[in-house]
């Protein structure tokens, strides 16, 4: 059994709902005692989602909600009958593996739904597809798109019906600049062929002497003067735009005007580095802007003529291009998904005149250069109809671009590594199995992203002590990494006034004060509650007040330059703990 599905079933025994661990390659039904036909009709529709999208598993025996032991309702199905039914009722005939399991007691089935290369039906035509959790009939036009996605059909090769004097000189006078530009002494010698040769190298002028659907977009404007992109500016996400451009040149000139416009809008906050370097980082970083731009262009439905629109504002950058992802990618593979161009001609050219990244790179550097600047990760949504980009500006967190050009040249542009610290930054301890799906990895890959983190030269994680044993520990930042990082750490935020407010408050209450008892007022875990105790210590605000050095039973008192109360004395220590301090562990050792 797939061990994501095993996680998932575990979680529901233990009390989560069912459907909150439904996702692209998870499903969860629950038999029709009364009406086998209802059961293996839904059981079917289930299969053809996973087959015409990117496989999964679905279990059955399992109902929604509530979690717990109660959701596991079995089944009485029998497994080779069912994977017969599911052949005989999809159209082309669909094989699927049905496997009997017993799991804590209840019998369940699981059936293993492959990627198929073809687009599959019901006998009633009908095709749907899993667009994140729900089940959607694909139209015959979408069919076919979808069938040329998983057939490798390169649309944008075929040959346009645009003769080659429709050719813009301007954009091929933008090809050229591009190309002199390009750090490759090959591409640059390119920028000074004559057209024909420019165009044949680029790919986009057939041996036939024709242009193909991919030199036409490229190169011609478009034949109705229809808009290839729309650009709008707000000055709020929500308001009406201020301003509001539609481009019917050719895509490469459109391309350019647009970044020109994105640029001068954009917002550079200065960093200086340890070296003494200044490095301005921008709201929205340009290669990031770059990336979901060309993305959008370049592996967009073509089938319809909407255009590609961007919209902009100081916190948000939004791109939504027509169609969904190519088929088999989805937003929960795509860091890690191999490389599957929908238009493949257009990409090519794209990629020789420097607009995209070499096959694999150009997702990983979006995702890098937001965390770099500090900001949140891309938003990227998909359905049926169109994918959506999400870049979120906004200032600069300087602290974020400070660190890590400290770290390791190697690791600067690992998105592994900057995801792990996204993610630390956000919360004070993970493990491989809670980062494995950011990364897109299995719990055993990303395991061996956060051992090597934890390990010199880069020792920016540690092991917390408790769960150190374990296949998968909890890491979190180490005590150097939390100091450089300061407000990055969404849970370091809270100002040294405010945690001081609280210590004096209850030890003027109580007397005293614990490790446990920061843990429970902070929500931190031991080695961070320990961090703000000693730093009070070091500030003589406290000092330590029982005879033992370590463990449970340090405790903590006033210091000589803790604040006297106005209006009463302080009260002693009492004999008895207070109810945050009950209960506490051996893992509260101190110093």
């Amino acid at each position: 059994m797939d061990p994501t599905v095993l996680q998932s079933l575990e979680a529901v025994y233990a009390g989560d709902s069912a459907d909150s661990h439904e996702t692209e390659r998870i499903d969860f039904k629950q038999e029709n005692t009364r009406s086998r036909g209802d059961t293996e009709k839904l059981l079917v529709e289930a299969t053809l989602c996973f087959a015409n999208s990117s496989g999964g598993s679905i279990v059955v025996g399992v109902r929604n909600k509530p979690g717990g032991p109660d959701a596991f309702v079995g089944t009485t199905l029998d497994a080779v009958l069912l994977k017969q039914r599911i052949f005989e009722q999809t159209v082309p005939h669909l094989a699927v593996d049905v496997e009997a399991i017993d799991f804590h007691g209840t019998r369940l089935l699981v059936i293993r739904v492959p990627e198929s290369p073809e687009i599959h039906a019901d006998t009633q035509g009908r095709a749907p597809r899993r667009i994140n959790t729900d089940c959607i009939n694909m139209s015959p036009a979408e069919q076919l798109r979808h069938r040329e996605d998983r057939r490798g059909i390169d649309w944008s090769a075929v040959a346009s019906e645009r003769p080659t004097p429709d050719v813009s000189r301007r954009a091929l006078d933008v090809a050229r600049e591009l190309l002199s530009r390009h750090p490759s002494q090959e591409r640059q010698a390119l920028s000074r062929r004559e057209d024909p040769e420019l165009l044949t190298e680029l790919g986009v002028l057939r041996q036939d002497g024709r242009l193909s659907r991919a030199g036409e977009i490229l190169f011609c404007e478009t034949a109705d003067g229809s808009a290839r992109l729309v650009y709008m500016y707000r000055e709020t996400p929500g308001g009406e735009p201020t301003e509001l451009r539609r481009f019917s040149e050719p895509l490469i000139v459109a391309y350019e005007r647009v970044m020109e416009l994105v640029e001068a809008r954009r917002r550079l906050t200065p960093v200086t580095l340890p070296q003494g370097q200044q490095l301005p980082i921008e709201d929205f970083p340009n290669l990031a802007v770059r990336e979901a731009l060309t993305n959008a262009v370049v592996h967009r439905d073509y089938h319809t003529g909407a255009p590609v629109t961007i919209s902009h504002s100081p916190q948000l950058f939004e791109i939504s291009s027509p169609g969904p992802l190519v088929a088999g990618v989805t937003p929960a593979n795509i860091l890690t998904h191999d490389s599957k161009p929908r238009n493949a001609l257009l990409t090519k050219a794209a990629r020789v005149l420097g607009l995209a990244e070499e096959v694999g790179a150009g997702i990983d550097r979006m995702y890098r250069e937001m965390i770099f600047a500090g900001n949140d990760l891309p938003g990227i949504d998909s359905d049926l109809e169109r994918v959506l980009v999400t870049l979120t500006g906004g200032a600069a967190n300087t602290r974020i671009p400070f660190y890590v050009s400290q770290l390791p040249s190697e690791e600067r542009t690992d998105v592994d590594t900057l995801l792990v610290l996204y993610t630390l930054c956000h919360r004070q301890a993970i493990s491989a199995t809670d980062i494995a799906p950011l990364l897109q990895k299995r719990p055993e890959s990303a395991q061996v992203t956060l051992k090597r983190l934890a390990d010199d030269p880069v020792a920016m994680v540690e092991p917390s002590r408790g769960t150190a044993r374990r296949r998968f520990p909890k890491y979190r930042l180490r005590e150097h990494a939390l100091q450089a990082l300061g407000t990055a750490v969404r849970y370091n935020r809270r100002s040294i006034d405010q945690t001081d407010r609280r210590v004096i408050a209850h030890i003027d209450e109580y007397g005293k004060i614990t490790n446990k008892t920061v843990r429970n007022y902070f929500d931190v875990d031991v080695g961070r509650a320990r961090d703000i105790l000693g730093d009070l210590v070091k500030r003589e605000l406290l000092v330590k007040t029982s005879d033992a050095t370590r463990g449970p039973s340090v405790t903590y008192g006033p210091g000589p330059k803790f604040p006297a109360k106005a209006g009463r004395g302080r009260q002693g220590s009492r004999s008895g703990s207070s109810p945050a301090t009950d209960g506490i562990d051996d893992d509260d050792t101190l110093f």
